[in-house]
C-alpha cells in the first residue's frame, strides 16, 4: 500500500505523525510526504523516516496564490504516483489536498483527514461557526474518514458531517521519554544540569506568541516569590514575543526568577526536574507540552479553555483557572509547592489520566481505523 500524508508544513508531519508512520511501515507501506520545507526555521527536525518527500507551496492563508500553485502541483504528483490512500493534516492542506484528490478518489484511492481541533467548538468566535463550519461540512463529502483528537469534535462531527468518523487520543506523547522519577534521580539530573537541589522550579513550554499568554506566568511569579524567594520559572520555546517578554521580566523584576530557556530538545529532561508546570495559553487544541507534564508526574496549573478542558478535571488530575487569574494561578502553586500530600494525589491521578495520549495508545488506535485491528 502507498500512502501519502500532507499538511501545510513538513514541520507539522516531523512533530505529530511519526507514530503513524511506524504504524504503516509496519504492514509494509510507502509513505511519502507532500508539504512546504519550513524545517530550516525547526533546529533538529529532519523528514528522514518517509521514503519520499516534495516540497509543495502550501500557505496557511486561504488568500494566498501560492495554493493554487500547491493544488495544480498536488494533482500532478497524486496522478503519477496513484495513492491508496492520501491522509491530509492542518485546515489548508486538508482543503487543498481534498480538492486535488477528487478525481482519485473516484478511482478507488481512500482520503483521510485528521482534524487538530475544529476552529468552532463552544465558546467559540460566532464568526468562526459561520466560516469554518460550513467549509468543513461540505469537505466531509469527499472525505473517507475523519479523524478527531477531542472528544467535543467528536461528537460533533458523528452528529453533522457526511464521513465515516473516528476518535484517536491525540497524535501521541512517548512514554519513553516521558515518566515520572524518583527524587533521587530528580536530584541527580538537577545536579547535572546545575540546578540548586532546593529551588523551586515551575515549567511553561510554548511557542512565544500572544495566544500562549507567558505574561501570564511572569505576573504569577511575583505571587510566587513572596512565599519562595528563590523559585525559578523558566520560559521554554522561542517566538517573536521575546523581546516583549524580556521587557516584562525587567519591568517587574524578576530577572533571577524567570528563566528564557529558547527552543529545548531535551524537554523530557527539564520535566523530570521541575516541581510544576503552568500553562497560560488563551486558545488550545490539545496541547501535547500538558500531556507530557502528565505522563512525567509533574502536576499541571492550566487557564481554562477547550484543549486543557479536553485533558486537566479541575481539582482532580490538575487544576484550571481564568485566562489571566495569576492570582488564582499562584494559590494553586503555592499550594502544590506547600502540600506534598495533594502534590503526590494530583501527580498520580494525572499519570494515570495521560496514559491513553501515549504513543502505544495512539498507534493502536490509527491501527484499528488503517488496518481494522
Amino acid at each position: 500500500m502507498k500512502v501519502l500524508l500532507t499538511a501545510t508544513v513538513q514541520s507539522h508531519i516531523c512533530q505529530f505523525h511519526k507514530p503513524l508512520v511506524e504504524v504503516l511501515h509496519k504492514h509494509g507501506c510507502e509513505v511519502h510526504v507532500a508539504a512546504k520545507n519550513n524545517l530550516a526555521e525547526k533546529n533538529g527536525l529532519a523528514l528522514d523516516f518517509v521514503e519520499k518527500v516534495y516540497d509543495i507551496p502550501f500557505a496557511r492563508s486561504p488568500k494566498n496564490p501560492d495554493n493554487l500553485k500547491a493544488y495544480r502541483q498536488l494533482k500532478k504528483i497524486i496522478e503519477k504516483e496513484q495513492y491508496d490512500v492520501i491522509h491530509c493534516n492542518t485546515p489548508m492542506g486538508g482543503i487543498v489536498t481534498r480538492l486535488a484528490a477528487k478525481k482519485s478518489r473516484k478511482h478507488g484511492t481512500k482520503v483521510y483527514y485528521t482534524a487538530h481541533g475544529f476552529h468552532f467548538y463552544k465558546g467559540a468566535p460566532k464568526k468562526n461557526w459561520i466560516v469554518f463550519y460550513p467549509i468543513e461540512r461540505l469537505f466531509s463529502r469527499i472525505t473517507d474518514k475523519l479523524i478527531t483528537i477531542t472528544a467535543e469534535d467528536y461528537r460533533l462531527a458523528q452528529q453533522k458531517f457526511h464521513c465515516q468518523v473516528e476518535r484517536i487520543h491525540g497524535v501521541g506523547v512517548d512514554e519513553k521519554r516521558y515518566f515520572p522519577v524518583s527524587e533521587e534521580e530528580k536530584q541527580e539530573l538537577r545536579t547535572s544540569m546545575g540546578v540548586d537541589k532546593e529551588q523551586k522550579l515551575i515549567l511553561c513550554i510554548g511557542e512565544l506568541l500572544p495566544n500562549k499568554n507567558q505574561t501570564m506566568a511572569i505576573k504569577m511569579m511575583q505571587e510566587v516569590i513572596k512565599k519562595f524567594p528563590t523559585a525559578q520559572l523558566l520560559l521554554a520555546g522561542n517566538g517573536p514575543e521575546k523581546e516583549q517578554l524580556e521587557n516584562k521580566i525587567k519591568e517587574y523584576g524578576m530577572q533571577s526568577n524567570v528563566k528564557l530557556l529558547g527552543y529545548v530538545t531535551n524537554l523530557q529532561d527539564y520535566q523530570h526536574i521541575v516541581d510544576v508546570a503552568v500553562s497560560c495559553s488563551k486558545r488550545e487544541g490539545l496541547p501535547l507540552n500538558i500531556v507530557e507534564a502528565m505522563l512525567s508526574g509533574t502536576p499541571v496549573v492550566a487557564t481554562m479553555n477547550r484543549g486543557h478542558r479536553e485533558l486537566i478535571k479541575d481539582k482532580q488530575n490538575g487544576y484550571l483557572v481564568d485566562v489571566d487569574d495569576f492570582r488564582g494561578m499562584s494559590d494553586y502553586v503555592i499550594d502544590l509547592l506547600n502540600n506534598k500530600e495533594e502534590y503526590n494525589r494530583i501527580k498520580h491521578r494525572a499519570k494515570k489520566s495521560a496514559i491513553k495520549y501515549s504513543f502505544e495508545n495512539v498507534k493502536s488506535e490509527l491501527e484499528g481505523i488503517y488496518f481494522g485491528k
